[in-house]
């Protein structure tokens, strides 16, 4: 009997991480109505209490105008409002409602915070290790000048 390929389990692998994103999306748009980067945006706001567009799209790595679209509709269904700044009228933050808060309570754990501590445990030689050979794949498969955010979506990100 012939031993699989090697590159058969890498493909493999990748699949499944794909499948678990898109998974996870579908999921999250089915338990609380909202994308995963909709919900990024949320946590955001409320780690960074008012905060205006451009520190958000620092904050979750996405476009200045992708997060204006997705500002657009959370504060149409009313789950934050837009401010402006006192002492700056030109200024214009993004806040939680109420619903916000409650929403972004009742939300699951998405499933790049659950990598990223479980990463984090590794130790460094191996976490060095991982990146390495994910950026070899990437290179591989002319993914590597591809932009992307720290996100794992595979939705449009509004």
């Amino acid at each position: 009997m012939a031993e699989t390929p090697a590159w058969q389990g890498v493909l493999v692998s990748l699949r499944r991480i794909i499948r678990a994103t898109d998974m996870q999306s579908r999921r999250m748009v089915k338990d609380c109505g909202l994308t995963i980067p909709q919900l990024v945006v949320l946590r955001a706001i409320e780690s960074q209490g008012d905060v205006t567009t451009r520190r958000i799209a620092d904050h979750v790595s996405l476009s200045q105008a992708t997060v204006t679209t997705i500002l657009d509709r959370l504060q149409s269904r009313l789950l934050v409002e837009r401010i402006r700044n006192e002492q700056d009228k030109r200024v214009v933050n993004a806040r939680l409602t109420e619903a916000g808060r409650k929403t972004l309570a009742a939300s699951p754990t998405l499933l790049h915070e659950t990598f990223i501590e479980r990463f984090e445990s590794l130790g460094k030689k191996e976490q060095q290790s991982i990146l390495d050979a994910l950026e070899k794949v990437a290179a591989m498969m002319d993914a590597d000048k591809i932009e992307a955010a720290p996100l794992l979506d595979v939705q449009k990100p509004i």
